[in-house]
């Protein structure tokens, strides 16, 4: 089988390369410079060129702020390249797995994970960009599975743990906001859950919207205090503040910690907790060091 990787570059695209590479299929890594997903006709023809049977789309529009005063570029990136990709898959008799956000979930709802089936109400253009990206999915006809996730981390490129590690350790003291709450999400375990539906074809049949985020529930500070602890960035007074603290052009989620109970449901999985899987990324970036 052969499967297209798009985003290739970025957190979750890096990670679907190192969790795929024994595999018996055929993955194709692609990022900007090799494919323009933006570009319908080269999409159509890298998808028939290579019979490609399923496309996972890591590919997006993610700076939330930016996102304000480039609404445009975060619309064509996140909803019609989306559309570019379940076209051409579609065509080909193939299955789009793309990846989606919390950030749909803009409003507040009280402290109640999120399920699959709320009705969707985004505060700010990269929410509503992404909302839009599924809702092409579904006019397309295409196979699709949707995985919303949230808070997502790595190893790799820019990313709030590799952030938080270096303020950690060379600031005195750091306020992070303690009222918005969620789930961090290590991208190796997204990615690991994703090939795991490849290689088993759990694809077939079970086409929808999931949500997959680490388990547990956490703040901002919370999680920073994690990582300054599991790091032993012990000298930083990290105190907790307000969002209004901070402003920013966009209402962020406040609470939007996704219920996974569909996923593991439909195919058979146990998700790690979120302390657990930090662990092991520290660890990672710790020898990625020596």
């Amino acid at each position: 089988m052969n499967i297209l990787v798009t985003g290739a570059n970025g957190q979750l695209g890096n990670g679907m390369r190192l969790v795929s590479k024994d595999s018996k299929d055929n993955y194709i890594f692609t990022d900007v410079a090799e494919l323009d997903i933006t570009d319908a006709g080269a999409v159509s023809r890298m998808v028939s060129d290579n019979d490609i049977n399923v496309i996972v789309n890591c590919a997006a529009y993610t700076n939330v702020d930016k996102a304000e005063s480039d609404a445009e570029f975060a619309e064509i990136l996140n909803a019609k390249a989306v559309r570019n990709l379940a076209d051409a898959v579609r065509a080909n008799g193939g299955t789009l797995i793309h990846v989606s956000t919390d950030y749909v979930f803009g409003g507040s709802k009280g402290n109640t994970p999120r399920t699959e089936d709320e009705p969707a109400n985004p505060t700010g253009v990269y929410g509503l960009t992404k909302l839009h990206g599924e809702q092409e999915i579904e006019r397309s006809g295409v196979k699709a599975l949707i995985f919303r996730t949230a808070w997502l981390y790595s190893e790799f490129g820019r990313n709030f743990v590799k952030t938080m590690l270096s303020l950690t350790s060379t600031k005195p003291e750091l306020k992070v906001v303690f009222d918005q709450c969620g789930t961090p999400t290590y991208a190796l375990d997204l990615a690991a859950a994703i090939f795991d539906i490849i290689e088993n074809r759990k694809f077939e049949g079970n086409e929808g919207i999931y949500h997959y985020s680490n388990e547990g529930v956490c703040s901002w500070y919370d999680f920073t205090r994690m990582i300054a602890e599991y790091a032993g960035n012990t000298s930083c007074d990290i105190r907790p503040c307000h969002s209004d603290e901070f402003p920013s052009p966009v209402v962020r989620p406040s609470y939007s910690v996704l219920d996974k109970t569909k996923y593991k449901s439909t195919f058979g999985m146990t998700v790690p907790y979120w302390t657990d899987s930090l662990k092991v990324c520290l660890k990672n970036l710790k020898e990625n060091e020596a």
